[in-house]
């Protein structure tokens, strides 16, 4: 009886994480969409009220453009880290059968945001660099072939690269973190989920750079940069789409960077 209960409580537990989950990176598309619209109905002119358009250092340009890029990462990351925190839930839950593992869960969530917010800050300082040397457009889009060119070439190359392999292999098969290199209390969580946030940013980081080449507020692209980084953490053959995919994306990046000479 008493394992009945704790598996009752294990699924609803399992569903309230996956619900909260889905909720936050919903927020998260719906900011991003109303700032796309509101970006779309400005005029050439009017674009320089965008996150970081007018004056790129400005503190309050850097703080808009922070507050974009990690909003951004909720929603385009939430959605490839899910099941490694509900299997985080579910292991958490085995090391504490009594009382509720919710807390824990949000804990181990925290530490992987954290990680991706720190991306957001070292996105937005680049951003700023992009735009002060007019290598953004005001729309937020790249304004040089050349940038385009190098980080596409630059995300193709990096899907080959051992470390890339291996920061990969670690976001698709996080049991062997939760096992072998568990962790207990709040703080323990907390630590657990920036580790396994450190090996996606080591996976995904030039991913999200192609963000510059294809628009940052560019939502069919931020969307598929996010579904690609989605089938390759949790698809089986992920690593092998990947891959092809960075064949893809540095024979783009050099046809763009010959086109543009």
């Amino acid at each position: 009886m008493t394992a009945a209960r704790t598996a009752t409580g294990l699924l609803r537990e399992r569903f309230v994480t996956l619900a909260a989950l889905a909720a936050l990176a919903s927020l998260s598309w719906l900011y991003l969409w109303t700032e796309a619209s509101r970006m779309a109905a400005m005029p050439a002119t009017g674009m320089m009220d965008m996150p970081g358009s007018a004056s790129p250092w400005n503190s309050d340009s850097l703080l808009l453009t922070f507050v974009m890029w990690a909003v951004m990462m909720v929603g385009m990351m939430l959605p490839s880290a899910a099941p490694a925190i509900l299997l985080y839930g579910s292991i958490a839950k085995k090391n504490r059968a009594d009382g509720s593992i919710l807390p824990a869960t949000w804990v181990f969530a925290s530490g992987y945001l954290f990680v991706w917010t720190l991306f957001s800050v070292a996105a937005t300082v680049l951003q700023a660099a992009f735009q002060e040397t007019r290598l953004l457009t005001p729309a937020m889009a790249s304004a040089s072939t050349w940038l385009s060119g190098v980080l596409l070439v630059a995300a193709g190359v990096y899907q080959w690269l051992p470390v890339k392999g291996a920061c990969l292999e670690k976001c698709r098969s996080p049991l062997q973190l939760f096992l072998f290199h568990w962790r207990p209390g709040t703080a323990g969580a907390f630590r657990m989920g920036v580790e396994h946030g450190w090996f996606c940013v080591g996976c995904c980081w030039a991913l999200m750079l192609l963000l510059f080449a294809a628009g940052v507020m560019n939502l069919l692209w931020v969307a598929v940069i996010a579904g690609f980084v989605l089938i390759e953490k949790v698809l089986p053959g992920g690593t092998l789409i990947g891959r092809l995919g960075g064949i893809g994306l540095a024979l783009t990046g050099a046809g763009v960077i010959i086109a543009g000479l």
